[in-house]
């Protein structure tokens, strides 16, 4: 899975030139709007799922959290009162499943988004690519899916964090600097999540088929450099006082810049896992074996 630095540099530089060249600034845009339509009802659909075994209370805790550690209370607090709104449950039977469907379109919307930019970058042939009644219908239960490997992705988190905290309780006295060790243990954590998030996106979403083996590695550099973005972008917002610029509207901005920068790492990410399978992986040209000189009698 690791890969020589010179390898690694070659492999990144490739991907920034694909990435110019799939027009990713523009497909990013694309992204960042239908995300911000999708992560309401994407994540009432996870609470609800994750809550009902874990506790509807404690998982909207653990998202806010990290909601709030990504873009900010201010970014934090308005898609609360988004998830707030989308999931007020004061309605009809009727109404109820007309809401459910309309929360179910809306999730899955972003990641048929997702699908157009992954065939672009992994240069799906138009006939290859799902079409009709029955390739929508195919797309959006790919896309449900995904939210349901998001939904156990939380509550394998939330089972892993609630243990690490119980351990670090019992043996913050017994061990010296276990707040460093617990604290890289949770970057680690985030990391593991993020990269199977990533490569089940990479494997699953484009219209082609695409090996195991060559997702680990992209997801992977995803996951360090949607982490490492993830500050950058954090640093930018609270330099830049963009919410006082924008005053009423600023948490908009706040969340508008952040998914469209956090879109364009994604895409990154899935130009390095392509730039990978063609160097290195399932794409890449077979070696040669050498060629036999005849000896002379």
């Amino acid at each position: 899975m690791f890969l020589h630095p010179k390898r690694f540099f070659r492999l990144l530089v490739q991907a920034v030139k694909n990435w110019s060249n799939d027009y990713a600034p523009s497909m990013g845009a694309a992204i960042s709007y239908y995300t911000v339509f999708s992560l309401a009802p994407l994540l009432v659909i996870v609470i609800a799922i994750a809550g009902g075994v874990f506790g509807r209370e404690a998982v909207q805790g653990t998202v806010s959290q990290q909601l709030s550690g990504v873009m900010g209370p201010q970014g934090a607090e308005m898609i609360e009162g988004l998830v707030a709104s989308a999931s007020d449950t004061d309605r009809g039977l009727v109404a109820g499943l007309i809401s459910f469907f309309i929360l179910l379109v809306g999730a899955t919307t972003v990641f048929a988004e997702l699908q157009s930019a992954l065939d672009r970058i992994w240069k799906v042939p138009e006939a290859n690519k799902p079409s009709g009644i029955f390739g929508l219908l195919r797309a959006r239960l790919l896309s449900f899916g995904l939210i349901l490997g998001v939904a156990f992705l939380l509550m394998v988190s939330l089972v892993v964090s609630a243990g690490l905290a119980a351990f670090g309780s019992w043996a913050g006295g017994l061990m010296p600097g276990w707040e460093t060790l617990l604290h890289l243990l949770n970057i680690a954590i985030t990391l593991t999540f993020l990269t199977v998030l990533f490569a089940m996106i990479f494997k699953l979403m484009p219209s082609t088929p695409v090996s195991w083996r060559d997702v680990w590695v992209g997801a992977f550099v995803t996951a360090i450099l949607f982490e490492v973005g993830k500050l950058l972008i954090g640093l930018y917002i609270g330099k830049s006082g963009m919410s006082e610029s924008f005053a009423a509207a600023g948490a908009v901005v706040i969340l508008l810049v952040w998914v469209y920068y956090a879109a364009q790492i994604f895409l990154l990410g899935a130009e390095f896992t392509k730039a990978y399978a063609d160097a290195h992986g399932s794409l890449a040209a077979p070696r040669k074996p050498p060629q036999e000189h005849p000896t002379k009698s």
